[in-house]
């Protein structure tokens, strides 16, 4: 018993780097909360640590003041409302917003497990005839609203996004090592205009393609908060979600429903202010 205070610096600066390594690892996993203030009432957002680029861009520019006095710009009952346009600072009434931005993006993060509920926080971006590598704003966001789903709806939702990204997954097939020969017949049967030959290599690597296109339904649990939650699943896997609504679902209501002119944009703005809670 005596060797437990033989050496109490030492023992005590065990402790003490202890502790610190332990609160260094809560730090590090610790969710950073951003209050986001506008005139209608005050919303509670967590950045989620799955996406460091999109958290810690987020972070960067509401430090530097980088959203105080925008607007949320644009504004969909049942869907969502949008904001981060530097444009939109005081901007006149009427002006068409949406378009602004710090001059750079921020790479995609999609992360399967993370999605479009309602409260949702997402990048905004381009469309992919322009930007098919889906890379967000560097600035523009929105809060998800959305609506509730039926199981029929959301069978739907699955067909539409198999439909989807079906050109993906043959493109990605296509060109993969040891499927060379698949690419061969198939480009071969095409300029032939064999459609022959061509339902034959379809038919041969329709299954794998099928397992593969699987993976985009959506899963047990985003199907549930889809049905009692709600949100807007067909933007899964299409836009970075890269944090969440905690505080202030009645303000995110209440913001979805005011009048807005044929461009979405409020018709008496909505301003933002934003600060770091931890």
């Amino acid at each position: 018993m005596k060797t437990y205070f033989r050496y109490p610096f030492v023992s005590g600066l065990i402790l003490a780097v202890l502790f610190m390594a332990f609160s260094y690892q809560d730090g590090e996993n610790k969710e950073q909360l951003v209050l986001i203030s506008t005139n209608y009432g005050d919303m509670t957002v967590k950045l989620y640590n799955e996406t460091p680029k999109h958290r810690d861009n987020f972070i960067e520019l509401v430090k530097k003041g980088g959203y105080d006095s925008l607007l949320f710009h644009r504004v969909i009952y049942g869907f969502m409302i949008q904001g981060g346009d530097p444009d939109s600072k005081h901007a006149e009434q009427g002006k068409r917003l949406g378009n602004g931005g710090p001059g750079y993006t921020v790479p995609a993060e999609f992360v399967d497990t993370i999605f479009h509920k309602k409260g949702a926080l997402a990048a905004a971006r381009e469309g992919d005839n322009v930007n098919p590598e889906k890379k967000s704003s560097g600035s523009q966001f929105y809060l998800v609203q959305g609506k509730v789903f039926t199981d029929k709806e959301l069978d739907q939702v699955d067909q539409r996004r198999m439909n989807m990204f079906r050109d993906q997954v043959f493109s990605d097939f296509m060109s993969e090592a040891g499927n060379e020969v698949y690419k061969e017949h198939y480009q071969a049967a095409r300029k032939a205009k064999d459609q022959e030959a061509l339902n034959g290599v379809m038919e041969e690597i329709n299954p794998e393609l099928e397992k593969r296109l699987a993976a985009y339904k959506l899963s047990p649990k985003q199907r549930e908060i889809y049905k009692t939650t709600g949100g807007v699943p067909h933007l899964d896997g299409a836009y970075t979600v890269f944090g969440e609504l905690v505080d202030g679902f009645n303000v995110l209501d209440s913001i979805a429903a005011v009048r807005t002119d044929r461009a979405d944009r409020p018709m008496e703005d909505v301003v933002m202010e934003m600060k770091l809670l931890n």
